[in-house]
């Protein structure tokens, strides 16, 4: 029920945006996708159906691993592991569960929950379940494995710590929240001993990770305004960090660098977005409310360039890949645009269903899941070398 009531609360705030939004945003439909030149060959590797998918939902389902497993979920309750070469299965296991968000994985552990409060708690090794305990709410922020805890926030405002090895809860911390959130939750990171999460009452929030006791806690934008629509500020998108830098954005907030030991905000940027953002060596990447990405210097927060091939194409987080920023749409492609400009440069249609979890990239492949059930692997081509050029080579060396 909670979760039913969570879904309407999130179409009815959206509605309501839709309707205090301008003019322009009124009539205007998404952008229509324009042709272009490609100059960054991708190919796909492999693409598989997980499971049943949900329709429109916004859960958090997105893969997970390294360049030896990869772990995913689909909505009805399969988990599976998979080999990232080829996509074959290594083996799979049905927790009997709507799930929401996950896997998150760590320590030999693949941890999945569900949509009514479950949390449940795999091997790697074959997906032999070890536990499950009741969280009491629904996620939608991929559990975090770190120092035998799983930590796992929930959309009512908690961050809660549970063991990996009996499922027993360690610590719970809560924010007060507003009347009015947008469905959506940001998933907890690692910065040292802490763990940084962020909260529909806009607030980023540094807790230890062994004790639950908060070190500090950091408000990204006051709310404003009079109406409980106008004073939403959710932090719903990724968080980064970068050495001791947090990267973090809120809706109708800001985009913040923040310093990881003190919660200070280091510069701060006029962006609302809902989606979060990503980083590369020298730049920031995000898209605000309307869906236009946004390209910002690491250092300073000096915008670079802008791209508005996305508006109104409800765009997923941004992900670094290669020399580019990937991000997915409400149409099942992904669009890769230059990280040193913002043309596009490359786009595929992994589904034709809606992409709300960002891309993921793992090793040099690019990994893609639709709200369908679809999982693709996907990389850039690699120029073929003629044999005639490698014994010319050869010879020259």
């Amino acid at each position: 029920m909670k979760f039913l009531s969570r879904l309407l609360l999130f179409s009815i705030a959206w509605g309501l945006l839709a309707g205090c939004s301008t003019v322009d945003d009124d009539i205007l439909p998404p952008k229509e996708l324009i042709d272009f030149k490609e100059t960054l060959p991708i190919k796909k590797i492999w693409s598989t159906n997980l499971g049943k998918g949900s329709k429109f939902l916004r859960i958090s389902l997105s893969p997970a691993g390294d360049s030896n497993r990869i772990y995913a979920a689909s909505r009805d309750g399969v988990v599976s592991a998979l080999n990232p070469d080829n996509g074959k299965m290594i083996w799979q296991a049905d927790v009997d569960v709507l799930l929401s968000a996950g896997p998150g994985t760590g320590e030999d552990y693949v941890v999945v929950a569900g949509s009514d409060g479950d949390l449940i708690c795999l091997t790697a090794t074959n997906g032999h379940e070890i536990w499950r305990s009741n969280i009491n709410g629904e996620s939608l922020a991929r559990p975090l494995i770190k120092n035998s805890s799983v930590l796992v926030q929930t959309i009512d405002g908690k961050l809660q710590s549970y063991s990996t090895f009996d499922g027993q809860k360690q610590w719970s911390i809560e924010q007060s929240l507003p009347r009015l959130t947008l469905r959506g939750t940001s998933s907890p990171v690692i910065v040292g001993t802490m763990v940084v999460a962020g909260f529909d009452n806009g607030r980023l929030v540094g807790t230890n990770l062994s004790t639950g006791v908060t070190q500090w806690e950091t408000l990204l934008s006051p709310p404003s305004g009079r109406s409980d629509l106008e004073r939403l500020a959710d932090i719903d998108g990724t968080i980064i960090v970068v050495d001791q830098d947090i990267y973090a954005a809120g809706y109708q907030g800001k985009l913040v660098s923040v310093a990881s030991e003190s919660g200070q905000i280091i510069w701060a940027k006029d962006i609302s977005t809902h989606v979060g953002l990503s980083v590369d060596f020298v730049n920031v990447y995000s898209l605000n409310e309307s869906g236009e990405l946004i390209a910002l210097l690491r250092r300073n927060g000096t915008e670079i360039w802008r791209q508005d091939a996305l508006l109104r194409r409800e765009p997923t987080s941004p992900v670094v890949f290669e020399n580019a920023v990937a991000i997915g749409d409400f149409e099942g492609y992904v669009h890769l645009f230059s990280n040193i400009d913002g043309r596009p440069i490359a786009r595929i249609r992994v589904d034709k269903g809606l992409l709300s979890g960002a891309p993921v990239v793992i090793g040099n492949q690019l990994y893609v899941q639709s709200e369908s059930g679809v999982l693709a692997a996907y990389a850039v081509k690699q120029p073929e070398i003629q044999d005639n050029a490698v014994d010319k080579a050869i010879e020259e060396s």
